[in-house]
């Protein structure tokens, strides 16, 4: 084949030569016309008769310079590709090929690697196609780029009749790229197993809630966030929920994540109002980062009132399922994110009947580029609404409703909890009794009477009738000495324990001290911590106390 011919057909060759003859002669002026040189004539003749005419691109031998190019190169012609060419570098890396065979079996390597496709629709199209970074059958690394080539014009497509095969060596590149892939994913495995450590490894399980969360980080091309959820029992038959997120992703994230999930399970263990927590968690995430903020809602559940607490640095609604399959949001009132300061949190609440159901997320759940907020949120109602079973069955239908799959480019985080409606021989492991403590010191023995008379009914054995009795007396006369009215007398059953609640007026939380032996008092306290397998205080909504005390039932009472 006259590969002279050859490249003076290659796109552009002509063009260019043309061009850089016409620049050469515009760019050399008559020197003999000018006003007479300062350099002498012998000198100017001596430069002019040594320059050499430089040859152009087409004069060069094809042959010789392709020989010698350390790239490989391979020429195709026709429709199946035979083979005309390769150079002494392709013959090196796959050794020596056939002239005149169609490439699928002259040229199996590019088959190997797909490449027989592209040079069809570059002899289709007549235009360049570059394929990158493939690993070729010796083990290297090459990105391949294939040119048309014609005999004719240039300029026709239907002209096309060989296609050139130009493959660069990048091994190196390709090597040090999936180094650092390694490296990031590494660094990812690094973030994705600190974060689970420190999300709680197993719920807590509430008496009164069955709950159920999930989470999932996001996908390999997406470092992993500062998502996180706990449940955290209070005693006296509340449960503490939260769920938060923190901005940013990587190992960072993660680690003021596990901060404030541990600051928040200290300060629920203090009993305060959901919106006194946020307040405390708001200074402590500015001292670990100025310039970290977090969403994140708090909430508190009693199931003497019927309702879950809240507080909202941020975070997206509460959604509550009712009975009836009916969803409401809890919208207000929401506060800055964590972090920001001087902002007074304030505490709202929602109603959570029996048979209804709470989800808590975060927003890689309900966000989307290209959809807005409120749309993702009405999409998990929709979702929430029609979704029932289990707590783990109802997580897992809105995370596939939502489309969260392997590669989602955010972290979710779930949490779902159902106050069940128990009816027949369910419900009688679950009891409520109360009394109001009215009038003076005779209060006591009216009280000591009622606990004893609604322990009996319950079939408690005799002798945890009679610890409930004795904490009953003790925490009553307690109340009777340094509270105010109003108080209130409560016991709670459920199927694995015992409550007895005294609630009244003053806000001064009691404590256990050690009292001497010539004190009258100070001892009911004591008397208490030391009989009950738990108890504690903490300040009641508009004003007030309550002190309260656990005891677990054994198993033939449950």
């Amino acid at each position: 084949m006259n590969f002279t011919r050859w490249s003076a057909r290659l796109p552009g060759t002509q063009r260019r030569a043309a061009a850089r003859t016409e620049n050469a002669a515009a760019a050399t002026p008559d020197r003999r016309a000018e006003s007479p040189s300062p350099v002498p004539a012998a000198r100017v003749e001596q430069l002019t008769d040594e320059g050499e005419p430089i040859p152009a691109v087409d004069e060069l031998p094809v042959r010789e310079v392709l020989d010698r190019v350390p790239a490989l190169v391979a020429l195709v012609h026709g429709t199946d590709h035979r083979l005309a060419y390769v150079n002494d570098a392709y013959t090196t890396a796959f050794g020596a090929r056939p002239s005149g065979e169609p490439a699928r079996e002259a040229l199996p390597e590019l088959t190997e690697l797909g490449l027989l496709p592209l040079l069809d629709q570059v002899l289709r199209s007549g235009k360049p196609r570059t394929l990158k970074s493939r690993k070729a059958p010796d083990g290297r690394s090459y990105t391949f780029t294939c040119t048309p080539v014609s005999e004719g014009d240039c300029s026709a497509a239907t002209a096309v009749s060989g296609v050139l095969v130009f493959a660069t060596d990048v091994t190196d590149h390709a090597e040090a790229a999936e180094r650092l892939r390694a490296s990031e994913r590494r660094q990812r495995e690094t973030a994705v197993t600190l974060q689970r450590s420190l999300l709680p490894q197993e719920l807590e399980e509430p008496d009164d809630l069955r709950i159920a969360a999930t989470y999932h980080p996001g996908g390999t091309e997406a470092a992993v966030g500062g998502d996180w959820y706990d449940v955290i029992t209070l005693g006296g038959g509340r449960t503490a929920l939260v769920i938060g997120d923190v901005m940013g992703r990587g190992v960072r994230a993660a680690a003021v994540m596990g901060q404030l999930r541990t600051a928040v399970r200290a300060y629920a263990r203090l009993d305060l109002p959901p919106h006194e927590v946020l307040q405390l968690l708001d200074g402590l995430a500015t001292e670990i980062d100025a310039n970290q903020i977090a969403t994140c809602v708090y909430a508190v559940h009693d199931p003497n009132e019927g309702r879950l607490v809240y507080a909202s640095a941020g975070h997206l609604p509460i959604l509550v399922r009712d009975e009836n399959g009916d969803v409401r949001r809890a919208d207000e009132p929401t506060g800055p994110p964590l972090g920001t300061g001087g902002w007074m949190h304030a505490s709202g609440s929602i109603a959570l009947s029996p048979g209804s159901t709470a989800v808590l997320y975060t927003d890689g759940l309900v966000e989307r580029r290209d959809e807005d907020l409120d749309e993702g949120i009405a999409s998990l109602e929709r979702a929430l609404a029609g979704a029932t079973g289990t707590p783990q069955v109802v997580c897992d239908r809105l995370v596939r409703s939502a489309g969260v799959t392997a590669d989602h480019d955010d972290d979710v985080a779930v949490l779902v909890l159902q106050h069940p409606a128990r009816t027949g021989p369910d419900s009688d492991l679950f009891r409520n009794a109360a009394l109001e403590l009215l009038g003076g010191v005779e209060a006591a023995p009216r009280a000591r009477a009622f606990a004893s008379g609604v322990l009996t009914s319950w079939r408690f054995p005799t002798d945890l009738h009679d610890l409930g009795v004795l904490a009953t007396s003790e925490l009553v006369a307690n109340s009777l000495q340094h509270g105010t009215p109003p108080m209130r007398l409560r016991l709670r059953r459920t199927d694995r324990r015992l409550t007895i609640e005294v609630t009244d007026g003053d806000d001064h939380l009691p404590r256990r001290r050690r009292a001497e032996p010539v004190d009258e008092s100070g001892r009911g306290i004591a008397i208490v911590a030391t009989i009950a397998s738990a108890w504690g205080s903490r300040r009641t909504p508009g004003g007030g106390k309550a002190v309260w005390c656990e005891f677990v039932l054994p198993k033939g009472s449950r």
